[in-house]
Protein backbone atom coordinates (compact mmCIF):
# COMPACT_ATOMS: atom_id res chain seq x y z
CA UNK A 1 0.00 0.00 0.00
CA UNK A 2 1.37 3.25 -0.67
CA UNK A 3 2.62 5.52 2.02
CA UNK A 4 1.80 8.72 3.59
CA UNK A 5 5.30 10.01 1.40
CA UNK A 6 4.52 8.36 -1.87
CA UNK A 7 0.99 10.53 -1.74
CA UNK A 8 2.42 13.50 -1.07
CA UNK A 9 5.32 13.33 -4.22
CA UNK A 10 1.73 12.07 -6.14
CA UNK A 11 0.27 15.67 -5.34
CA UNK A 12 3.49 17.37 -6.04
CA UNK A 13 3.32 15.78 -9.87
CA UNK A 14 0.04 16.59 -9.88
CA UNK A 15 0.40 20.19 -9.24
CA UNK A 16 0.73 20.21 -13.05
CA UNK A 17 -3.57 20.22 -12.92
CA UNK A 18 -3.78 23.60 -10.94
CA UNK A 19 -5.27 26.21 -12.43
CA UNK A 20 -6.51 23.96 -15.41
CA UNK A 21 -10.37 24.11 -16.18
CA UNK A 22 -11.60 20.55 -16.90
CA UNK A 23 -12.85 19.86 -20.37
CA UNK A 24 -14.37 16.46 -20.01
CA UNK A 25 -14.70 14.21 -16.70
CA UNK A 26 -14.98 10.35 -16.86
CA UNK A 27 -16.26 8.62 -13.88
CA UNK A 28 -16.20 4.76 -14.06
CA UNK A 29 -17.74 4.22 -10.90
CA UNK A 30 -21.47 3.37 -10.37
CA UNK A 31 -22.61 6.01 -7.92
CA UNK A 32 -21.01 9.10 -10.00
CA UNK A 33 -21.05 7.70 -13.09
CA UNK A 34 -23.52 10.62 -14.42
CA UNK A 35 -21.51 12.92 -12.36
CA UNK A 36 -20.25 15.96 -14.85
CA UNK A 37 -17.03 18.74 -13.90
CA UNK A 38 -16.67 20.28 -17.07
CA UNK A 39 -16.02 23.49 -16.38
CA UNK A 40 -14.45 23.25 -12.87
CA UNK A 41 -11.25 24.98 -12.17
CA UNK A 42 -8.90 22.69 -10.48
CA UNK A 43 -8.02 24.97 -7.28
CA UNK A 44 -5.60 22.81 -5.07
CA UNK A 45 -4.56 19.09 -4.78
CA UNK A 46 -3.80 18.25 -0.93
CA UNK A 47 -2.18 14.81 0.25
CA UNK A 48 -3.71 13.88 3.46
CA UNK A 49 -1.77 10.75 4.78
CA UNK A 50 -2.52 8.39 2.67
CA UNK A 51 -5.93 10.16 1.09
CA UNK A 52 -5.80 12.86 -2.05
CA UNK A 53 -8.15 15.61 -2.19
CA UNK A 54 -8.53 17.43 -5.49
CA UNK A 55 -10.49 20.86 -4.68
CA UNK A 56 -12.72 22.73 -7.21
CA UNK A 57 -14.28 25.51 -8.08
CA UNK A 58 -17.45 24.59 -10.13
CA UNK A 59 -19.54 27.64 -11.09
CA UNK A 60 -18.97 28.91 -7.74
CA UNK A 61 -19.04 26.23 -5.90
CA UNK A 62 -16.63 24.74 -4.07
CA UNK A 63 -16.15 20.66 -4.57
CA UNK A 64 -13.60 18.02 -3.54
CA UNK A 65 -12.43 14.93 -5.34
CA UNK A 66 -11.45 12.49 -2.77
CA UNK A 67 -9.44 9.31 -4.01
CA UNK A 68 -7.84 6.40 -1.41
CA UNK A 69 -5.25 4.45 -3.80
CA UNK A 70 -5.47 1.81 -1.08
CA UNK A 71 -3.24 -1.19 -2.13
CA UNK A 72 -2.42 -0.19 -6.15
CA UNK A 73 -4.45 2.65 -7.48
CA UNK A 74 -2.53 5.29 -9.27
CA UNK A 75 -2.51 7.76 -11.35
CA UNK A 76 -0.97 9.21 -14.97
CA UNK A 77 -0.83 12.02 -16.61
CA UNK A 78 -0.63 12.00 -19.90
CA UNK A 79 -0.52 15.26 -22.69
CA UNK A 80 -3.60 17.40 -23.54
CA UNK A 81 -6.15 15.55 -25.56
CA UNK A 82 -4.25 11.95 -24.60
CA UNK A 83 -4.83 8.50 -23.26
CA UNK A 84 -3.19 5.74 -22.18
CA UNK A 85 -2.84 2.86 -24.38
CA UNK A 86 -6.14 0.75 -24.54
CA UNK A 87 -5.00 -2.59 -22.53
CA UNK A 88 -4.73 0.42 -20.02
CA UNK A 89 -7.54 2.04 -20.30
CA UNK A 90 -9.67 -0.54 -19.09
CA UNK A 91 -8.36 -0.44 -15.52
CA UNK A 92 -9.18 3.42 -15.46
CA UNK A 93 -11.77 4.57 -13.02
CA UNK A 94 -11.09 8.19 -13.71
CA UNK A 95 -10.50 10.44 -16.67
CA UNK A 96 -9.98 14.02 -16.35
CA UNK A 97 -9.33 15.91 -19.58
CA UNK A 98 -8.42 19.23 -18.72
CA UNK A 99 -7.19 22.58 -20.92
CA UNK A 100 -3.90 21.63 -19.58
CA UNK A 101 -2.94 17.23 -19.28
CA UNK A 102 -5.35 15.01 -18.75
CA UNK A 103 -5.48 12.30 -15.86
CA UNK A 104 -6.32 9.10 -15.06
CA UNK A 105 -6.72 7.28 -12.46
CA UNK A 106 -6.37 3.69 -12.40
CA UNK A 107 -7.87 1.15 -9.95
CA UNK A 108 -8.57 3.87 -7.48
CA UNK A 109 -11.02 1.44 -5.29
CA UNK A 110 -12.34 5.14 -3.38
CA UNK A 111 -13.52 7.77 -5.49
CA UNK A 112 -16.23 10.17 -4.76
CA UNK A 113 -17.17 13.92 -4.89
CA UNK A 114 -18.41 16.44 -1.49
CA UNK A 115 -18.38 19.63 -1.01
CA UNK A 116 -15.27 20.84 0.14
CA UNK A 117 -16.47 22.16 3.37
CA UNK A 118 -18.14 18.59 3.97
CA UNK A 119 -14.21 17.11 3.58
CA UNK A 120 -14.10 16.36 7.76
CA UNK A 121 -16.71 13.66 6.91
CA UNK A 122 -13.82 11.65 4.80
CA UNK A 123 -10.63 12.66 6.21
CA UNK A 124 -12.09 14.54 10.00
CA UNK A 125 -11.28 10.66 12.13
CA UNK A 126 -7.59 10.85 11.16
CA UNK A 127 -4.95 11.70 13.03
CA UNK A 128 -2.08 14.33 12.37
CA UNK A 129 -0.51 13.85 8.73
CA UNK A 130 3.27 13.78 9.51
CA UNK A 131 4.16 15.93 6.09
CA UNK A 132 1.11 18.48 6.71
CA UNK A 133 2.66 21.96 5.50
CA UNK A 134 0.52 23.92 7.32
CA UNK A 135 0.79 22.91 10.89
CA UNK A 136 4.19 23.79 12.58
CA UNK A 137 6.14 20.81 12.90
CA UNK A 138 6.57 21.04 16.75
CA UNK A 139 2.62 20.93 16.92
CA UNK A 140 2.34 17.62 14.62
CA UNK A 141 4.88 16.14 17.02
CA UNK A 142 3.15 17.21 20.10
CA UNK A 143 -0.69 15.61 18.87
CA UNK A 144 0.87 12.43 17.26
CA UNK A 145 2.14 11.42 20.41
CA UNK A 146 -0.24 12.10 22.79
CA UNK A 147 -2.25 10.20 20.44
CA UNK A 148 -0.02 7.33 20.85
CA UNK A 149 0.45 7.83 24.31
CA UNK A 150 -3.30 7.31 24.99
CA UNK A 151 -3.38 3.50 23.77
CA UNK A 152 -0.21 2.86 26.24
CA UNK A 153 -1.23 -1.00 25.65
CA UNK A 154 -1.28 -1.33 22.23
CA UNK A 155 1.08 -2.88 20.13
CA UNK A 156 3.80 -0.17 19.07
CA UNK A 157 3.67 -1.02 14.88
CA UNK A 158 -0.13 -1.77 15.16
CA UNK A 159 -0.47 1.97 17.07
CA UNK A 160 1.69 3.18 14.50
CA UNK A 161 -0.57 1.88 11.50
CA UNK A 162 -3.29 3.28 12.65
CA UNK A 163 -4.04 6.26 10.98
CA UNK A 164 -6.49 7.54 13.31
CA UNK A 165 -3.55 8.23 15.55
CA UNK A 166 -1.18 9.13 13.33
CA UNK A 167 -1.28 9.49 9.60
CA UNK A 168 1.13 8.46 6.63
CA UNK A 169 2.84 5.73 8.17
CA UNK A 170 2.73 2.31 6.52
CA UNK A 171 4.41 -1.14 6.85
CA UNK A 172 8.10 0.26 5.37
CA UNK A 173 8.51 3.03 7.92
CA UNK A 174 6.96 1.24 10.93
CA UNK A 175 9.31 -1.65 10.45
CA UNK A 176 12.55 0.90 9.98
CA UNK A 177 11.27 3.00 12.95
CA UNK A 178 11.11 0.23 15.36
CA UNK A 179 14.75 -0.71 14.31
CA UNK A 180 16.08 2.80 14.87
CA UNK A 181 14.88 3.11 17.48
CA UNK A 182 15.66 -0.37 19.02
CA UNK A 183 12.06 -1.11 20.27
CA UNK A 184 10.52 -4.91 19.18
CA UNK A 185 7.65 -4.58 17.00
CA UNK A 186 5.29 -6.04 19.84
CA UNK A 187 6.16 -3.24 22.45
CA UNK A 188 3.36 -1.69 24.25
CA UNK A 189 3.52 1.72 23.84
CA UNK A 190 3.85 2.47 27.03
CA UNK A 191 7.50 0.91 27.59
CA UNK A 192 8.42 3.57 24.53
CA UNK A 193 9.52 6.95 24.45
CA UNK A 194 7.39 8.07 22.04
CA UNK A 195 8.16 11.96 21.49
CA UNK A 196 12.17 11.03 19.73
CA UNK A 197 10.15 8.43 17.86
CA UNK A 198 7.47 10.35 16.42
CA UNK A 199 10.04 13.46 15.89
CA UNK A 200 12.11 10.36 14.15
CA UNK A 201 9.46 9.47 11.51
CA UNK A 202 8.70 13.34 10.67
CA UNK A 203 12.66 13.97 9.88
CA UNK A 204 12.72 10.64 8.00
CA UNK A 205 9.15 11.26 5.98
CA UNK A 206 10.33 14.80 5.20
CA UNK A 207 13.45 14.15 4.61
CA UNK A 208 11.96 11.50 1.25
CA UNK A 209 9.89 13.89 -0.14
CA UNK A 210 12.38 16.70 -0.53
CA UNK A 211 12.95 17.38 -4.39
CA UNK A 212 15.30 16.06 -6.15
CA UNK A 213 16.25 13.59 -2.75
CA UNK A 214 16.65 10.14 -2.92
CA UNK A 215 12.94 8.97 -1.35
CA UNK A 216 12.17 6.36 1.16
CA UNK A 217 15.87 5.29 2.44
CA UNK A 218 16.95 4.95 6.05
CA UNK A 219 20.08 3.12 5.43
CA UNK A 220 21.75 6.08 4.12
CA UNK A 221 22.42 3.26 1.31
CA UNK A 222 20.42 4.19 -2.08
CA UNK A 223 21.24 1.14 -3.66
CA UNK A 224 19.12 -1.22 -4.87
CA UNK A 225 18.34 -3.71 -2.57
CA UNK A 226 19.96 -1.49 0.49
CA UNK A 227 17.78 0.82 1.44
CA UNK A 228 16.00 -0.83 4.62
CA UNK A 229 17.50 -2.26 7.92
CA UNK A 230 14.77 -4.74 8.33
CA UNK A 231 11.47 -4.79 5.81
CA UNK A 232 11.71 -7.63 3.43
CA UNK A 233 14.82 -8.93 4.82
CA UNK A 234 13.77 -11.79 6.13
CA UNK A 235 16.11 -14.61 7.32
CA UNK A 236 19.33 -11.76 6.04
CA UNK A 237 21.59 -10.53 8.50
CA UNK A 238 21.46 -7.40 10.40
CA UNK A 239 23.27 -4.93 9.00
CA UNK A 240 24.06 -3.89 12.59
CA UNK A 241 25.21 -6.78 14.32
CA UNK A 242 25.01 -9.76 11.30
CA UNK A 243 22.27 -11.57 14.01
CA UNK A 244 19.59 -13.39 11.52
CA UNK A 245 16.62 -11.49 11.30
CA UNK A 246 13.08 -12.69 12.18
CA UNK A 247 9.75 -12.17 10.84
CA UNK A 248 6.26 -12.99 11.33
CA UNK A 249 3.64 -12.84 8.78
CA UNK A 250 0.66 -10.77 8.72
CA UNK A 251 -2.53 -11.83 10.07
CA UNK A 252 -5.70 -11.68 7.32
CA UNK A 253 -8.11 -9.11 7.77
CA UNK A 254 -6.44 -7.79 10.74
CA UNK A 255 -4.78 -4.37 9.64
CA UNK A 256 -2.68 -3.65 12.55
CA UNK A 257 -1.06 -7.23 11.94
CA UNK A 258 0.96 -6.43 8.77
CA UNK A 259 4.12 -8.18 7.87
CA UNK A 260 6.67 -7.43 9.98
CA UNK A 261 10.85 -7.48 10.16
CA UNK A 262 12.58 -7.08 13.28
CA UNK A 263 16.31 -7.80 15.13
CA UNK A 264 16.41 -9.76 18.03
CA UNK A 265 19.44 -8.80 18.74
CA UNK A 266 19.16 -4.76 18.55
CA UNK A 267 15.40 -5.01 18.93
CA UNK A 268 14.59 -5.40 22.63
Amino acid sequence: MPEGDTIYRLARRLQVLVGTQVESSDFRVPRFATSDLAGARVLSLVPRGKHMLTRFDLAGQAITLHTHLEMDGEWKVVGHGKLLPRRLMGDARLVLATSGPTAIGLRLPVVELLPTDAEHTVIGHLGPDLLDDALPVPEIIARATANLESQPDRPLVSALLDQRLVLGLGNVWVNELAFLRGHLPLTPVGQVEVEPLVRLAVRAMRFAVQPGGPGRVTTGNTRPGERYYVYGRTGEPCRRCGTKLEFSPEVPNDPGVRHTWWCPRCQT
